[in-house]
């Protein structure tokens, strides 16, 4: 699983970093309508995809998620693929569209492994897991850069669509699925009333789904418009390559970091980490928006890399703990719609910032939500930690009057 979610990864990114750039071999665009229709396009396959993860989640808990992933996996290759095709801007839009239906390989590989793992680990293992992804995203931008300057973005679709079929055959020939359950985990089947219920009575479950969505607007708000910046940082002919080192430097960070997270989450609580992780975030999201060189750039979006990383593992290892495996599905499938929304928000809101601004303001608008999600997260933790106490001391008060 983690050789597929490496290739999948690597093939997905190739093509993200120029997508601004492809755009503009269709016609003469201005600036802003370019910006504003990468954030379209960027945007319109998440859309899509989060009414569709739910769904995909569903059926992964009834059927098994190995079915789910060959079909997404040989469905995204067959839309990039056409992505080399397409002859307008807004035939572009129409194969971003569909290609949000079959969306969701990695995130189904996720949810995968977290059925696969025991609660006490499941952030170790998933945190591996994520450093195949991460990897696959630290060589897909530097390679399709190259690619797209050396032979151009033709052959680089074509390319990132077989390596992904490959994948997906890989998975099809050489994985076996298996479910683990802990020793007194219930494998009661739940209906998705019951689930939505089950979800809402918990605020802090609650907040970790809904805050997959602000810190997904946040990290994504930027991705459509990075060639732009860098370009404006450094004029040169290899700009798609510079492009691709200062999107897929972000995944070293990850790389360096993410396993580690997911260890510490195991050992203090996954919704402690996930504070810390915010913060940090924010720290290095913002002073992105000042840079005056390439360099800089770089050193802060790795820095950035290496606290963003561990908030994926992190929420999903926090969900396998307080979820039944027989619903771990489903309530994964709404975290990974939400997600998909703060993509399809991300872009459209940079966009529309970068238009009637410039791109640094992105840095900063989008930089702030990090920090507006730490604080209502520790809001939350810190009521339900005093709300415990409350219901520890009564217990106790009633335990000692029945012995009295």
């Amino acid at each position: 699983m983690w050789i597929a979610n490496f290739l999948v990864a690597a093939s997905a990114t190739m093509v993200l970093p120029f997508i601004s750039l492809y755009i503009e071999t269709f016609g003469n665009f201005s600036d802003a309508y370019v910006q504003r229709w990468a954030g379209y396009i960027f945007g319109i396959t998440f859309l899509v995809a989060f009414f569709a993860a739910p769904l995909w989640g569903k059926i992964g808990d009834r059927y098994g998620r190995k079915i789910i992933l060959i079909l997404t996996g040989y469905g995204i290759a067959v839309c990039i693929l056409c992505m080399g095709f397409a002859q307008s801007v807004e035939g572009l839009f129409v194969i971003r569209l569909l290609m949000g239906i079959v969306t969701g390989f990695i995130p189904t590989a996720t949810a995968l492994i977290s059925a696969q793992s025991a609660k006490k680990n499941a952030g170790d293992k998933l945190g591996t897991l994520q450093t195949g992804t991460v990897s696959g995203g630290l060589l897909g931008p530097v390679l399709g850069g190259l690619l797209a300057d050396t032979t151009g973005y033709f052959l680089t679709f074509i390319i990132t669509s077989g390596v992904i079929t490959a994948a997906a055959t890989l998975v099809w020939i050489g994985l076996k699925e298996v479910v683990y359950t802990d020793k007194n985990e219930t494998t009661q089947t739940f209906s998705s009333k019951e689930i939505i219920l089950f979800i809402c009575k918990r605020p802090v479950l609650l907040l970790v789904i809904g805050m997959s969505m602000i810190i997904q607007t946040a990290n994504f708000s930027i991705q459509p418009l990075l060639a732009l910046y860098v370009n404006n940082l450094h004029h040169s002919e290899n700009i798609a390559f510079l492009a691709g080192v200062a999107f897929s430097v972000t995944g070293l960070g990850n790389l360096v970091a993410t396993r580690k997270w997911g260890r510490f989450g195991d050992r203090v609580g996954h919704e402690k980490i996930i504070v810390v992780l915010l913060v940090l975030s924010a720290c290095f999201f913002i002073p992105q928006a000042f840079v005056t060189s390439i360099w800089q750039l770089i050193i802060l979006r790795f820095l950035f890399g290496m606290q963003i990383g561990g908030l994926i593992p992190c929420m999903t290892a926090y969900i396998r703990q307080i979820c039944p495996i027989s619903m771990q599905g489903e309530v994964l499938g709404y975290h990974i719609s939400f997600r998909f929304l703060g993509n399809v928000f991300g872009p459209i809101i940079g966009g529309i910032i970068a238009g009637m601004l410039n791109i640094s303001f992105v840095f900063v608008l989008s930089g702030s939500l990090f920090i507006i999600s730490a604080c209502i997260l520790w809001i939350v933790l810190q009521r339900e930690r005093q709300s415990s106490h409350h219901l520890t001391k009564e217990d106790n008060v009633k335990h000692h009057t029945t012995l009295d």
